[in-house]
């Protein structure tokens, strides 16, 4: 029977993670001052071409990842854009899925995996979604948003529950259902409006999420360590 003299505060939501609050700090302060701009709260008139001037100048681009690429000059600026994309958003809507995405699954992630991991899991997964944006499609379309990153967290997710799975003697491709139904969702709405290819960089996002918890989710160096001394 609970205590009726109690006054201890009990907050209705679990507290976050250290990381996963500075990355909700810099994808919502980011949102709030473009969402706030195209309004005319603040920044005056030119406020309402800020998002359309931060995608230019720090989304990611393939065209010119395929041009510093034949030309084998690796500029910082454009390399940084392989991080950047992934805190800028096309609308409020767009960020805020994301942002609520990466709430739960980063809480989840840095939980179980540390926030170190969370944190690299999460950039990763972005840097390699984007790499593959540029390497097998031809698209001219800009790349924005951190749904790579969210998609490498939702690989983390499906690694814990397949490692799971496995010690219990269960189904392992059950741990795929999730991935599986994202990909099912995108492949129907894409028959009633254009989805793009934006698809390609959140699948190789889950890819790069799902490889990276290899090293980083408990005890994994350990197994690895023991099966490469077996040998």
């Amino acid at each position: 029977m609970s205590d009726p003299f109690n006054t201890s505060f009990e907050p209705p939501v679990n507290k976050l993670p250290p990381v996963v609050i500075i990355l909700f700090v810099i994808m919502a302060g980011i949102e709030l001052a473009l969402t706030l701009g195209s309004a005319g709260f603040v920044g005056g008139p030119t406020a309402i071409g800020w998002r359309l001037q931060l995608v230019r100048d720090w989304g990611f681009s393939g065209d010119i990842f395929d041009a510093m690429l034949a030309q084998g000059y690796w500029s910082w600026e454009n390399l940084a854009r392989l991080v950047t994309y992934q805190f800028i958003h096309l609308s409020f809507t767009h960020a805020l899925i994301a942002i609520v995405l990466m709430l739960a699954l980063g809480k989840m992630a840095a939980e179980v995996m540390g926030q170190f991991a969370m944190l690299a899991l999460f950039l990763l997964s972005g840097i390699g979604g984007a790499l593959a944006y540029a390497l097998l499609l031809n698209d001219p379309v800009w790349l924005v948003g951190a749904y790579p990153s969210v998609y490498g967290l939702i690989g983390g997710y499906s690694f814990l529950l397949w490692r799971k799975l496995s010690a219990s003697g269960g189904q392992q491709l059950q741990a795929f259902s999730l991935i599986a139904m994202l990909m099912g969702l995108q492949l129907v709405w894409s028959v009633f409006t254009y989805v793009g290819y934006g698809w390609v960089a959140e699948l190789a996002g889950f890819i790069c999420g799902f490889g990276i918890s290899f090293l980083c989710a408990p005890g994994e160096w350990g197994r690895i360590l023991a099966k490469l001394r077996q040998r």
